[in-house]
């Protein structure tokens, strides 16, 4: 069997395998089945490897020391297919983008300067820059994996990682409204015409009106994937999305061949629900409800990359949520798990910055062995 270093990290709410690119072979035409390996797939049950049988426990990150003279750190995200002999590289993270900065500092990529080390990093997936601020412990100078601050989806607290997506506009098709509209009308074979929202923040992202698709828009995870009329109707909407996009030729394509960009959501107004944990979300906490699907699965929380797109479709005049939710340069989005908030620095449509505070924490590390 072959072996190679690695850490299994959590980033916000989602978890996965980093390696230091150093770790890794030289022939990066062997990595995809490495990685496919570590996880246990095509086996849905992921049984001989790490994944998590969901996308947001399914990742892989490469992280180096970057020559740019603009940044701290490089890092490339792998999404490892459940299910199938796939990963995809088309989208960034955000997640697993906290735990690149304690990675770094942890691994003596970067020196950790008490009480806490601000980091630049430059996502190849996006090829976009983020900026994370770092906690550091004092007698150690290395990641504070203890704190105060808990995210909704993550038992317990740990370190604050603050994670701002610098210029986040036009990830993937270089504009922020790839369409050049706040609203599209599609027109679905078998449904007829939706309106959705489009925008390209992090990661492109498509939105639609839960009471639109036959949904409340408070549903947990594992009962809106049982909804198989609804969950078939927002793939034909995100694969419709992904064709305009110029991402996929067909629907077909779009299933198959980019099934993580664009992302899909169903939003509403606030409305309380009881979470994954059995806690009580109340609406009067959020500004808007929000479901976010990845990879064909309703996520447990919501991608980070997906959260940065919702907040900043909320100041795009004439946008779904900017008529439910107007103008928030903060806020707080309700998702399964509960609530997560956003700041956007925004002059009109010019997006500066979209910040968010998560945390992240070292699992185990050691080696992985592979057949």
């Amino acid at each position: 069997m072959q072996k190679f270093k690695t850490v299994f990290m959590r980033g916000g709410t989602s978890k996965g395998c980093m390696f230091l690119e150093q770790d890794l072979p030289k022939d990066r035409s062997t990595w995809d089945e490495l990685f496919i390996k570590v996880m246990g797939s095509p086996n849905p049950s992921q049984i001989d490897g790490m994944g998590g049988c969901v996308s947001s426990n399914n990742k892989i990150v490469i992280v180096s020391k970057s020559d740019r003279e603009d940044s701290d750190i490089d890092y490339l995200v792998g999404q490892v297919v459940v299910g199938k002999n796939q990963i995809d590289y088309t989208s960034n993270c955000g997640n697993m983008t906290a735990a690149v900065g304690p990675f770094a500092v942890e691994e003596g990529l970067i020196k950790g300067e008490y009480p806490k080390t601000t980091l630049k990093l430059f996502n190849k997936n996006t090829e976009k820059y983020i900026e994370t601020e770092v906690p550091i412990d004092k007698e150690t100078n290395s990641f504070s994996n203890y704190g105060e601050t808990k995210i909704a989806g993550v038992d317990g607290t740990s370190g604050e990682v603050k994670v701002s997506f610098l210029n986040p506009s036009g990830s993937k098709t270089g504009k922020l409204l790839p369409t050049g509209n706040a609203v599209d009308e599609l027109d679905i074979e078998g449904f007829g015409k939706i309106k959705v929202s489009i925008n390209d923040v992090s990661n492109p992202m498509v939105l639609v009106r839960a009471e639109d698709i036959g949904l409340d828009g408070t549903e947990m995870p594992h009962d809106a994937d049982k909804k198989t009329e609804a969950m078939e109707l927002l793939e034909k909407i995100r694969g419709k999305a992904a064709v305009i996009m110029g991402f996929a030729k067909d629907l077909d394509d779009a299933r198959e061949n980019s099934p993580a960009i664009p992302k899909i959501g169903f939003i509403t107004k606030p409305k309380s629900y009881t979470g994954l944990g059995g806690n009580k979300i109340n609406e009067d906490e959020m500004d808007v409800c929000v479901r976010i699907l990845s990879i064909f699965k309703t996520h447990k929380a919501s991608p980070l990359t997906s959260a940065c797109a919702i907040a900043v479709s909320s100041n795009i005049k004439g946008s779904l949520l900017n008529e439910m939710a107007p103008n928030k340069k903060r806020i707080r989005l309700g998702h399964p798990s509960g609530i997560m908030e956003l700041e956007t620095d925004m002059d009109d449509l010019d997006v500066k910055k979209v910040s968010v505070i998560r945390t992240a924490r070292r699992i185990m590390d050691g080696n992985v062995y592979i057949k």
